[in-house]
């Protein structure tokens, strides 16, 4: 297992406790204490006692095992789109969507006054004492 040589203790026994959940919830099988503890037995590792409480506590407390996983393909944002145009002709252009109503944007008075510098609105230009 020369992967896991790099962890720290903390990290691998986090990893095999991640992991041990997973094996548990894809097997159908609830996230217990003594289902972690009988799959990181079987998988040949050891972790120390507090972790498996800590992981039983936390996936039951979310309500299973799913909010820690997301499914492929659905998540974070990503990269930019892809690049524009370039190409000639061949093929029908595809369908577009129909355009959605643009809402104007209102400008938003705010107030007048002073400008930044204690002039009359529209300039600083004059007799402020410095």
């Amino acid at each position: 297992m020369a992967a896991l040589d790099g962890l720290t203790p903390a990290e691998k026994a986090e990893l095999v406790c991640s992991l041990s959940a997973l094996l548990c919830a894809d097997c159908e099988q609830d996230v217990s204490e003594d289902n972690l503890k009988a799959v990181i037995a079987a998988s040949g590792n050891k972790v120390d006692a507090f972790w498996m409480p800590v992981f039983a506590s936390t996936v039951e407390k979310a309500g299973g095992i799913e909010p820690f996983c997301k499914p492929p393909g659905s998540g974070g944002g990503g990269g930019g789109g892809g690049g524009g145009g370039g190409g000639g002709g061949g093929g029908a252009a595809p369908a577009e969507a129909a355009p959605a109503e643009k809402e104007e944007e209102e400008e938003v008075d705010m107030g007048g006054g002073m400008d930044m510098f204690g002039g009359e609105e529209g300039g600083g230009g004059g007799g402020g004492d410095y």
